[in-house]
Order: structure tokens, then C-alpha cells, then sequence
């Protein structure tokens, strides 16, 4: 019997998403010297042009996966809302690593009887977001599947700039976010308490029940219906990425699985504390609306949701780095607290107005219901 067989093992709910991960990473050995950044940050960086000698430049790659069920609702996503949430998230952690989207490979596995107009709005959706952020699909794969299954393997390059790993953070540096957070979450909260079926979001509406781009009109909806838009159609600020590494982050990542939880990954992988400051991450009013109306609509809702979608909400990919204190933060960050060395006993980690956090963090594959 292999380990791998061995009945005593524990399974992915059991190990969590960065267990499985630690756990494959030690099977792959040491990686070649033109691996700049290998497996374990937000993208791969390789150095093609010269193997062996990391430096400036090279090609970025990242992949993520969207799985009917899990990531999206047909009920609630068109083939439209998944290619862009699928370009969108893939580009999000080329970004982070400092570097320009260039291209995407795409794979949909799916049943037999999904419609042909399904797929065709997918490459629509991917389209688009390819054109905001100045890439294009260059390739990809289709198979049969139980369910909607899409794959997307997204190419960057570093120009002119090293890559921003997520371990560089250091005591002193400022905290600093580009997007926001939040809003996903919200939208996603929305979206389960049926809020397309009310006809509340005034808002262009498909047969299907899904939002259409672009159409959003103005009246008491339309908040929400932003909210719901970031669910559904990601937009990532994706030039905040390279302007951040020209500006000298000493770390960066995709926030993908709430600001607390990433903020924890560049914490522990830095060896530093990220004290973020709750004066900088005030709810909009917008959350606020949302929080109310799934209270009127008979959701159980307590005081401090629209706080909790800010802190661990996931899935709006905006972009969190550490800059030098002397450092002008680029267009587009602001910042939301200060880095510091851990105190005697105290293990890297994030505070909250210089309190440990203890609560929620964010998404977590395998054990979040």
C-alpha cells in the first residue's frame, strides 16, 4: 500500500487548502536556477531568455479554476459572467507579481447538453476582459464533464522590473491596498437570498436571471446591483500591479480569499506582522444598504457584517502590497496600516488596530461550507 493509499491519511477537509499545498510542493524537489519564483506565490516567474541567471524580466504564469457548483450558479452566471470572472481572476495574480497580462489559455470541460450559445458567450466574456486588460487568448481545450469546469492559464511579463513575491515585507513598511474589498462578498450574499428574482436592482436583466453589462440605471437598486456586478464581473486593477513593483513593494498579492487571510499569507511567508488600521477599511454605504436589505428580507444579520465582508470577503481581487515608509505609493493605493516585527512570543500574523486577529479570515477550499 502507498502512502497515498494508506486509509489513514487525512483528506482535503482535514489538511485545508495550505496543507494540500505544502504537501504536494515538497514532492517536486528544488527547481532549476531559471525558476525565478517557483510554486507557493501568487504566479511562477521563469527566466527564458537567459536559464539560469534570475534577474530582471522573464515570464509570468499563473492558472485557477472555475467549477460549476463551487465558483458559480448557472442561475446566477451567464457564459458572459464566467469568462470574465475567469480572465479576471487569472490576471489578478499576474498582477500581483508586478507584471503586464499578455495572454491567456482557456480549457472548458462540460456536459454534453450545455447549450453551444453557453460557450460561445464564455469566449464573449473572456474576450472582453482580455481587451480591459490588454491581453488575448491565444490557445485552449474543450472535454466532457459532469459539470461546467474552466481552466484558465494566464501569461505576464515583467518589464523593466523584478518580480514582487509575497516574503519581502519588512518592519517599517507601509500597507497599502489598491481596489477594494468587500463588495463580492456582499454581492454574493445578495445573490443567495434571491435578490435577482425581487426585480429591487433596476437593472437591465437577462432570461436567465443574470445581470448584463454596462446597463446598470440609476434609482434605489443600483447599489446593490454594483454589488452583485462584482460577484458576477471582477474587475481587478490591473496596472496597479507593475506601477506598485516600479515603485519598489517589497511584497504583493491577489486578494482572492478575504483582505485578513491574504494579509496573513504575506505576514507569515515575510515573518512580519501586518497591523491594519480599521479607520482605513470603513465599510461603504453601499455594503451598509446591502447589510439592510437581506435584514428586511428576513436574512439573519448581525450589526458587524458590512465590517466582516471588508475584512474576509474574497473574490474582488484587489491588490495588497508593503512599500517603504519614504516611498510614494502609486496611483491607485492608499494606505491601511504598517508592517512590524512580531513581539517576543508573537507569531507572524495580522493586527487590527494593534490587536492580534483571532476571528474569521476569509475562504478557505475544503472547509469553508
Amino acid at each position: 500500500m502507498t502512502p497515498a493509499d494508506d486509509p489513514s491519511e487525512d483528506n482535503l477537509a482535514a489538511s485545508g487548502e495550505d496543507g494540500l499545498v505544502a504537501s504536494v510542493l515538497a514532492r517536486y524537489g528544488v527547481p532549476p536556477g531559471w525558476v525565478v519564483v517557483g510554486p507557493g506565490d501568487d504566479a511562477a516567474v521563469l527566466d527564458l531568455q537567459e536559464a539560469g541567471r534570475p534577474g530582471v524580466g522573464g515570464l509570468v504564469v499563473s492558472t485557477d479554476t472555475l467549477v460549476e457548483g463551487q465558483d458559480f450558479r448557472r442561475g446566477w452566471a451567464d457564459g458572459h459572467d464566467v469568462g470574465v470572472k475567469s480572465a479576471a481572476q487569472n490576471f489578478a495574480d499576474v498582477a500581483a507579481m508586478g507584471a503586464v497580462p499578455r495572454a491567456l489559455v482557456v480549457s472548458l470541460a462540460a456536459p454534453a447538453d450545455l447549450p453551444t450559445a453557453w460557450a460561445r458567450a464564455l469566449a464573449d466574456g473572456l474576450a472582453e476582459e482580455c481587451r480591459r486588460a490588454g491581453a488575448v487568448v491565444v490557445g485552449g481545450d474543450v472535454s466532457r464533464a459532469g459539470e461546467i469546469v474552466v481552466t484558465g492559464t494566464a501569461l505576464g511579463m515583467l518589464e523593466g522590473v523584478a518580480p514582487v513575491r509575497r516574503d519581502g515585507a519588512r518592519a517599517g513598511d507601509v500597507v497599502a491596498l489598491a481596489g477594494g474589498t468587500g463588495s463580492a462578498a456582499a454581492g454574493l450574499a445578495l445573490l443567495e437570498a434571491g435578490v435577482l428574482e425581487t426585480g429591487v436592482l433596476e437593472t437591465g436583466v437577462l432570461e436567465t436571471g443574470v445581470l448584463q453589462a454596462g446597463v446598470l440605471q440609476a434609482g434605489p437598486g443600483e447599489q446593490l446591483a454594483r454589488l452583485v456586478q462584482g460577484q458576477l464581473r471582477p474587475q481587478p486593477p490591473y496596472p496597479a500591479g507593475p506601477a506598485a513593483a516600479r515603485a519598489g513593494a517589497t511584497s504583493m498579492i491577489d486578494v482572492s480569499d478575504g483582505l485578513i487571510r491574504d494579509a496573513a499569507r504575506l505576514a507569515v511567508d515575510s515573518g512580519a506582522v501586518l497591523d491594519l488600521e480599521p479607520a482605513a477599511l470603513t465599510p461603504s454605504g453601499a455594503l451598509y444598504r446591502a447589510a439592510q436589505w437581506l435584514a428586511d428580507a428576513g436574512c439573519d444579520v448581525d450589526p458587524d457584517l458590512p465590517r466582516r465582508w471588508v475584512l474576509t470577503g474574497g473574490e474582488d481581487h484587489a491588490l495588497l502590497a508593503t512599500f517603504p515608509l519614504q516611498a510614494p505609493l502609486p496611483d491607485g493605493f492608499r494606505a491601511i496600516g504598517r508592517v512590524h516585527a512580531p513581539a517576543t512570543g508573537e507569531p507572524p500574523g495580522v493586527r487590527l488596530a494593534g490587536v492580534p486577529w483571532t476571528g474569521p479570515t476569509g475562504w478557505r477550499h475544503f472547509s469553508t461550507p
